[in-house]
């Protein structure tokens, strides 16, 4: 198809904006005039690339992500299937990268480098370098994922060096994830040639990263917000930083996606050509992604925007096709074929009790509100008939995690800080290996919540004695196959009710989800028991 459109032509390489006409041709630029003295209302400028996201971390769909994101002139990402893939393995990676070849969106997607996170809970996926090697042999696989087992890294582990060998004889990039890591172990995490980090929090370690030789994604997501933070480095290293959301919740992407980083860059007074170029130019140049930047021979992808003071996004174009105007996504919503691994079988009541047995002093989780990092905390358990039980007056509450992919015993503990009074709350949606994970003020509410994540395979449940609240996530867990509007109303129903049942956490179902999260410090919990992440040892609930 033939058409033209003209307009005030941002060109981010050249760093001007002039008034023109792009010609399109069967979805390519094959030519843009310049038109002096023309004048122009509307700026056309190259689609926006998040340089980092889990896709899977929206509930959503691919086909569902692409058709919302591309509201607010998103038209790539670099996606790393990480979470489907520690529970489906390989068949999870190939469902996104499948679905989200349904859709005129550029999805791509990495190979990720550390399924299972770690080997002290059960997950649904292993990939080691010979599934890798598989991947990037018969896949679409342009880069490889987050290297989040830096000590592996520092540590020559060989399974971990074989995998980052395999990317380099391909010349992907390789992507790095190492929050913290300064000095000389940085410096040999850089130097098996891992290019990115998106975990930096602070200018200082965000500068020795940058002069070490990595490229800096700053991240602004539901969860970790680093933008307002890292923005300056826009201005000193211009060439070295992209944007990131990392995980975006459903309930955030509704409202905007890339976008909100130039408008909040442009507030402040950043430089237009740096803020842009480093949601266009400079992921488009560090992956070699075949996204268009508004050259002749270059894909049509581009945006127009109304003005640069609120960058609204009037209208979104992929490979010369309209895939969104005037409030109107023109993706379709084709049907989605769930897949999943769950083979857990309902539980009883007596497998999530704690007899006493004359031991009352325990290790309990305690939640740091907005941090993954927990405290351990050694408190008097309560008896009540010849149980330990939760304790609800002093916010002593009982956290389980099941195996979904066998039938096993539960893995019982206690946490603190969580705040709710009434109910429990269960959740397929936990890091890095997404079994079930649940925390209750009594039995009966946990396992009922237990229970319907088991019946159904997956989602989110809130249950306090007949009042139950659910979101069935039946594409492995962790996505929806409804819509955004429907997900994020359900979502919010559920956290807002723990909230509203006394919880004072932020957001108490993220919160909830990064518990089982063995690799952040100090004591979680996960299938097999209760974790001690310093020392990298299973740990016993109750302390002689």
């Amino acid at each position: 198809m033939k058409f033209r459109i003209s307009g005030n032509i941002v060109d981010v390489i050249e760093k001007k904006i002039f008034p023109g006409t792009i010609f399109v041709d069967g979805g390519v630029i094959v030519e843009i005039k310049r038109e002096k003295g023309k004048k122009y209302s509307q700026y056309i400028l190259p689609g926006l690339v998040d340089s980092h996201i889990h896709i899977e971390s929206s509930m959503l769909s691919p086909i569902e992500f692409a058709r919302n994101a591309v509201k607010f002139g998103t038209v790539a990402t670099i996606s790393d299937p990480h979470e489907i893939a520690n529970v489906c393995g390989l068949e999870g990676i190939k469902f996104m990268i499948d679905y989200g070849k349904k859709t005129p969106f550029k999805f791509f997607f990495g190979a990720p480098s550390c399924v299972p996170a770690t080997p002290f809970e059960s997950s649904g996926g292993a990939l080691s370098s010979k599934e890798l090697n598989f991947l990037f042999k018969n896949y679409d696989i342009f880069y490889l994922s987050e290297m989040m087992n830096y000590p592996g890294v520092i540590n020559d582990e060989p399974e971990v060096i074989s995998k980052i060998n395999l990317a380099k004889q391909l010349g992907l990039p390789i992507d790095g994830h190492c929050p913290g890591l300064v000095g000389e172990n940085l410096s040999k995490y850089i130097s098996y040639g891992i290019t990115t980090d998106h975990e930096t929090t602070t200018l200082e370690e965000a500068e020795e990263k940058i002069l070490k030789g990595m490229k800096i994604l700053i991240r602004e997501g539901s969860a970790a917000k680093n933008l307002d933070a890292l923005l300056p480095l826009l201005n000193k290293y211009p060439e070295n930083v992209m944007f990131c959301t990392d995980d975006l919740h459903p309930f955030d992407l509704i409202n905007g996606h890339i976008n909100k980083f130039i408008q909040k860059s442009l507030k402040k007074g950043f430089d237009l050509f740096t803020t842009l170029r480093a949601a266009t130019l400079n992921p488009v140049l560090h992956y070699n992604i075949p996204v268009g930047l508004l050259k002749v021979g270059d894909d049509a992808d581009f945006i127009i925007i109304d003005n640069f003071e609120n960058f609204k996004v009037v209208e979104t174009y992929i490979q010369g096709k309209i895939v969104y105007k005037d409030r109107i996504s023109f993706i379709q919503d084709t049907e989605v074929e769930p897949i999943n691994n769950f083979y857990a079988l309902p539980k009883r009541k007596d497998e999530i009790e704690i007899r006493f047995n004359g031991k009352t002093k325990m290790r309990i989780i305690g939640i740091i509100d907005g941090s993954l990092i927990t405290e351990e905390l050694h408190i008097e358990g309560k008896i009540e008939n010849n149980c330990v039980v939760p304790d609800v007056e002093n916010d002593i509450l009982k956290i389980i995690v099941v195996n979904r992919y066998t039938d096993t015993k539960p893995s019982i503990g206690f946490i603190k800080n969580f705040g709710l009074k009434r109910g429990a709350v269960a959740s397929t949606i936990s890091h890095d290996s997404h079994n079930i994970i649940a925390i209750g003020t009594n039995d009966n509410d946990l396992i009922e919540s237990i229970n319907l994540l088991i019946e159904y395979k997956g989602g989110i449940s809130f249950t306090n004695g007949n009042e139950k609240i659910f979101l069935p996530l039946p594409i492995a867990g962790l996505m929806s196959t409804d819509s955004i509007e429907n997900v994020s109303t359900a979502y919010l129903k559920i956290e807002n009710k723990i909230k509203e049942y006394g919880s004072k956490l932020t957001s108490p179902l993220m919160t909830l989800s990064f518990m089982s999260l063995l690799v952040i410090p100090k004591l979680k919990i996960g299938d097999k028991g209760l974790f001690d992440v310093n020392s990298f040892n299973f740990v016993d609930l109750f302390i002689d």
